[in-house]
């Protein structure tokens, strides 16, 4: 398989959201999900982190090109979220549509399945999503 290297590549957005659970009554939300229940909603400044580990190519000398990877990132996690809503603007986290309570964690699963089909086999794909500066979490497809 050769060597390994990660390449990581760091990105930025913002975006409003709500915390709840559609089934439950308010004064559960409210004691589960605190200030993130807003009603009028809440946003972030989500920094995210891409990593991608595998062979480096010898025709290449990369991993994967980090311009490719830019322009993935872009379409698949920039255009859809940077500025929305997400519980108003994607289906993947509109309550009314089925969709995820949009916290950090269900966020980043979302973000590496969105990835992960564009990356070839051999590559491992890891997403660590900042929701604050001392709050984020990791997701490597397991």
């Amino acid at each position: 398989m050769g060597m390994l290297v990660t390449v990581y590549r760091k990105e930025h957005f913002n975006a409003a959201h709500r915390l709840y659970n559609p089934t439950w009554d308010d004064a559960k939300n409210k004691e589960v999900f605190g200030l993130c229940n807003n009603p009028n909603f809440h946003g972030h400044n989500y920094d995210l982190v891409v990593k991608v580990k595998g062979p480096v190519d010898p025709d290449t000398g990369y991993v994967i090109n980090l311009k490719t990877l830019s322009t993935i990132i872009k379409a698949e996690v920039l255009d859809r979220y940077d500025h929305h809503n997400l519980n108003m603007d994607t289906d993947e986290f509109n309550p009314e549509k089925g969709g995820l309570i949009p916290t950090a964690e269900n966020i980043s699963v979302i973000i590496w399945q969105r990835l992960r089909k564009h990356l070839q086999e051999n590559l491992q794909l890891t997403v660590i999503l900042y929701e604050t500066e001392r709050n984020f979490v990791e997701y490597s497809g397991d």
